[in-house]
């Protein structure tokens, strides 16, 4: 794979060869799966419940979370995985789905990025809903959560099968676990996820997703963490570690039917996204931040 930042060598690190290697890379599923879902119930700095979003630094934040968690095994596999350039930091690479999803090589990627689900049906159902607008099958991110977990999977009996490139596996589910766990990303089919609900974020022009995606991430580190990411990194990583959520960790961690797994998360989502994203707000309204989120936790973020 040819990452944006490479040269034409495209130096990738490629030591597969072992078969103890290879079941490393069949366990590594199993230690992405929080990738997404601690941070998004992490949201410590508002009092909404999952109003954490999936920006640049939402997906930085996600990968920075989950590979301080992984096992010696996954870390290893991870960093043999990657690039040489980024020296083992995942987190560099979290966004790279979102940067070549327009080039034609990747175009093909555009809709696994979100799930449209029927107008204010609040609900997700993987036949119905998980597609492409040709109607191709599994063009959805969960279809995508399973196909790549499907891939690191496939190398878990030491097979030399390399129909798959594991390195663009690895980035793909790190980057839609975070996808999947951003709720306007499972969102109605006619304002495709709140972008075409053109509102206010305080004084300036915005959309319903685009708020979800990374406006309140930016006031959030403006207004408590003095743009300091790191600041609020430490505060989401208390809340898993001696915090509210330190008796989920290890449920988070395991998922026995990855259909099942990712069924439910994109549940969550669209639900979530019901309950506080679509709700009460309508196009040209002015979203006026943490005053109003906080002020009635039943009204929604407007």
């Amino acid at each position: 794979m040819c990452l944006p930042e490479e040269n034409k060598s495209c130096k990738v690190r490629r030591k597969q060869n072992s078969s103890e290697e290879m079941v490393r890379l069949g366990r590594l599923w199993m230690s992405l799966l929080p990738f997404g879902f601690l941070l998004f119930f992490s949201s410590a700095f508002i009092r909404v419940p999952g109003a954490l979003a999936w920006s640049k630094e939402g997906h930085v934040m996600t990968c920075q979370i989950a590979q301080a968690l992984l096992e010696p095994e996954a870390s290893e596999a991870v960093y043999q995985l990657l690039p040489d350039y980024v020296k083992g930091n995942l987190s560099s690479l979290c966004i790279w789905p979102d940067q070549i999803r327009h080039w034609y090589k990747y175009r093909w990627t555009s809709p696994l990025h979100f799930i449209d689900t029927p107008d204010n049906a609040c609900s997700f159902q993987y036949s119905r809903d998980c597609h492409d607008s040709h109607g191709v099958e599994d063009m959805c991110v969960a279809g995508a959560v399973k196909n790549f977990t499907s891939q690191l999977m496939h190398y878990k009996e030491g097979t030399s099968d390399r129909r798959y490139n594991m390195t663009e596996a690895l980035l793909f589910l790190s980057h839609f676990m975070g996808d999947i766990h951003q709720p306007m990303h499972v969102g109605f089919t006619t304002d495709e996820g709140g972008n075409t609900i053109e509102l206010h974020w305080f004084r300036h022009k915005s959309n319903l997703h685009h708020v979800w995606d990374r406006e309140i991430i930016l006031t959030a580190l403006a207004d408590y963490y003095d743009k300091d990411v790191s600041l609020l990194l430490q505060d989401i990583e208390r809340n898993y570690t001696d915090g509210i959520w330190s008796d989920d960790i290890t449920s988070w961690k395991h998922c026995n039917d990855i259909s099942q797994c990712v069924n439910n998360w994109a549940k969550e989502s669209i639900q979530i996204a019901c309950k506080w994203g679509y709700e009460g707000v309508e196009a040209g309204a002015t979203l006026a931040g943490w005053n109003s989120i906080s002020h009635d936790s039943e009204q929604g973020v407007c």
